[in-house]
């Protein structure tokens, strides 16, 4: 086995007694620290090269803590003055998962740059952190590399607040293929419902 490989056998034991002592050690030092951080290199690094990362110039990797939790709502004293229907105040969740919240986080930071991916490296009782990978659309590297050069379109800007990344199309359901995909077929269930409860007819008929 190559060293990625056993790399990846270490993450996936997150309960050994290595690994826990590891994340309690970072844990303690990402909470004294800022919430967000341009690091030097990705802590995964065989995670990192399996989302599109390369060591070279134009890619930056940067850690992103987001609050754990549901979203309590804001409303003084708890009062909707509206009806029972809509008085909830504490059991909210949040539609989209702390991934894509990271991402977003990181992607208004550094706008410049794109978001391409990214992973979760730790987590205590009251935050999450996850490594952002993000391209440099403007850096000769990346716009002559066929490889990724697509990211450089003007299309692709701000994509993680669209639910284009990976982590914002899971929380729009479209991880599926198949026949479990009939659902979300063009795009979401909306764009699905919508196709199916639309008359078209021809114009001269």
């Amino acid at each position: 086995m190559g060293a990625y490989k056993y790399m990846e056998e270490l993450w996936r034991h997150k309960q050994s007694d290595s690994i826990r002592f590891l994340n309690r050690v970072r844990a303690w030092e990402y909470r004294q620290r800022n919430k967000m951080v341009r690091c030097n290199r990705p802590l995964r690094t065989d995670k990192a090269h399996r989302l599109g990362y390369k060591a070279k110039q134009g890619y930056v990797v940067v850690r992103c803590g987001v609050r754990r939790g549901g979203r309590k709502r804001q409303n003084h004293r708890g009062m909707v003055w509206g009806k029972p229907k809509h008085q909830g105040i504490s059991q909210l969740k949040f539609e989209r998962n702390l991934q894509s919240v990271a991402e977003e986080k990181v992607g208004r930071k550094f706008s410049n740059l794109r978001v391409l991916n990214s992973y979760w490296i730790n987590q205590d009782a009251t935050m999450k952190y996850y490594e952002v990978i993000l391209v440099d659309p403007s850096h000769e590297a990346i716009r002559s590399d066929a490889y990724i050069n697509w990211i450089c379109n003007p299309v692709h800007k701000h994509r993680e607040c669209r639910g284009l990344t990976s982590a914002g199309r899971k929380s729009r359901g479209l991880r599926k293929k198949g026949h479990r995909a009939n659902g979300i077929k063009g795009g979401s269930y909306r764009a699905a419902w919508l196709r199916r409860n639309t008359m078209r007819l021809k114009r001269f008929r």
